[in-house]
């Protein structure tokens, strides 16, 4: 009520206006006069946090994670004194859209078999690998990006951009997954989807060379790769539909490149229990893995 007086008061005049209202005049006076109170001080000091950390997740948390955050650096509040400040200074997160599905499904070739039956669950990092693709709409056509996560953290591998969508779109992502997590082979699945580019003889092989037992999903829907679809889905909605319109592939790459960066050691993950997916396997292996194999794991996720 006071913040409506103060916009109209020079066109309307104070009077009139709280005549209206109705309020005494001396009331609008006094709470102009009145020393802010401790409550708003508060707010204001939380609200500078708040818009430091929206900020540095691109605009992209909404309350629920700039409020896990603030507890992670020690600053504790009410997540709805967060929702209510947000909601009062304009910052919404992102908002994921609707699936699209880009991939063809290969029914002609045969394939291996699921071995995940939909549980995308792994009791250490580089047991289970999840692979998919999506497709991004810039001013020079379509560029599509393929990416490997590991299931334990959802820590993401391997990724590639291109202006195709040939073999060697979903193997170059492999190739980077498989140079990152470098021993990775023994003990690890890998479970994609359909796709030609997943079946191909090429990409068999190089799965077949590095050990690794691949997994196609068996009932030919969404559910069947949902954590890869799930991924694919936080980065269009917090980099393609957030961050664009885009140009072409080069765009894409450097913004893909930022947010996979961002994505593995910075951005908080709800199954994983708020933290972000290298600090989740760096715990891992600080609790389980010997002091040797723990430094060389820790190089592999930076």
């Amino acid at each position: 009520m006071i913040a409506y007086i103060d916009a109209q008061r020079d066109v309307l005049g104070v009077e009139p206006i709280c005549a209206c209202l109705p309020i005494a005049p001396s009331t609008y006076y006094a709470a102009k006069s009145r020393p802010p109170s401790a409550r708003f001080l508060r707010d204001q000091a939380l609200l500078c946090e708040i818009r430091r950390i929206y900020e540095k997740s691109r605009r992209r948390y909404g309350a629920r994670k700039v409020w896990h955050q603030l507890h992670r650096e020690g600053i504790t509040c009410g997540r709805c004194t967060v929702e209510r400040l947000m909601r009062a200074d304009g910052l919404k997160g992102v908002v994921r859209g609707g699936k699209v599905f880009t991939t063809c499904p290969d029914t002609t070739t045969e394939r291996p078999d699921d071995l995940v039956q939909r549980d995308f669950t792994a009791v250490a990092p580089n047991r289970l690998w999840v692979a998919d693709l999506t497709y991004v709409r810039t001013w020079a056509g379509f560029v599509y990006v393929a990416f490997v996560i590991d299931a334990f953290s959802g820590l993401i591998c391997g990724w590639q951009a291109s202006r195709s969508l040939r073999t060697d779109l979903a193997l170059d992502a492999l190739e980077m997954a498989l140079w990152a997590r470098r021993g990775a082979g023994q003990d690890l699945i890998h479970h994609s989807d359909r796709g030609v580019q997943y079946l191909s003889i090429r990409y068999t092989e190089r799965l077949e060379e590095a050990g690794i037992e691949p997994s196609v999903g068996s009932r030919g829907d969404s559910y069947d790769n949902a954590l890869a679809e799930s991924t694919i889905g936080l980065y269009k909605a917090e980099v393609v539909r957030h961050e664009g319109p885009w140009k072409g592939l080069d765009d894409i790459e450097y913004a893909t490149l930022e947010w996979v960066d961002w994505f593995n050691h910075e951005r908080l993950l709800e199954r994983i229990g708020y933290v972000p997916p290298a600090e989740f396997e760096e715990e891992y292996y600080r609790q389980n893995a010997p002091e040797d194999d723990r430094s060389h794991r820790q190089m592999s996720l930076r």
